[in-house]
């Protein structure tokens, strides 16, 4: 009995030890030494040094001098992410983004661009397409009481270009952005 035993025994300690401890340091390891940020959370830090946010995950913000993100089923909160599970033919969907559309709608401006007015997968995509940040902008230059070809300027340096897809400007970071342009007064 002791010849299988032990043998066994040995064999999960140490497996238990590379693949408990000595793989998860070597990988946190590289990570920390190859990409410090991503391994960190991607943080986004204001002038002080203040944490502000993370740009992997979206916020709300308040107030017509900031660019909104997408809606948010779950109201921007990690824990309960996730779609609203509301089937395109459903009419309390068909409702709510209704009076988004009605809410956020302004004369001359065209229609509201989609992804103002639903919300993505998770709940917490922090990006929107350069159109739907078009949009906003009147309403922010106003507030901020800034030029909107100084404001476009500002989209342009923050939309991405992934490797797969469409452009896309991260809110959060063009938030910030605009935050340190034209502060808003408190």
């Amino acid at each position: 009995m002791s010849t299988y035993v032990r043998p066994a025994f040995s064999l999960i300690l140490l497996m238990t030890l590379i693949t408990g401890a000595a793989y998860p340091l070597v990988v946190t390891g590289v990570a920390q030494v190859a990409f410090p940020d991503q391994a960190n959370g991607s943080l986004l830090h204001d002038d002080q040094g203040q944490v502000r946010g993370s740009l992997l995950i979206a916020q709300g913000f308040k107030g017509d001098a900031w660019f909104q993100a997408r809606p948010s089923a779950g109201d921007y909160a990690t824990v309960a992410s996730g779609a609203s599970n509301l089937a395109p033919s459903n009419p309390a969907l068909a409702e709510r983004v209704g009076q988004s559309a009605a809410q956020q709608y302004v004369e001359g401006q065209g229609a509201v661009p989609l992804d103002l007015l639903t919300t993505s997968g998770s709940g917490l995509d922090p990006h929107l397409s350069p159109a739907a940040v078009a949009y906003q902008l009147p309403r922010v230059a106003a507030a901020r009481q800034v030029s909107t070809q100084a404001l476009q300027a500002l989209v342009e340096q923050s939309t991405l270009q992934p490797l797969i897809g469409p452009p896309v400007v991260n809110v959060l970071a063009l938030n910030a952005a605009v935050e340190r342009l034209a502060p808003v007064s408190r």
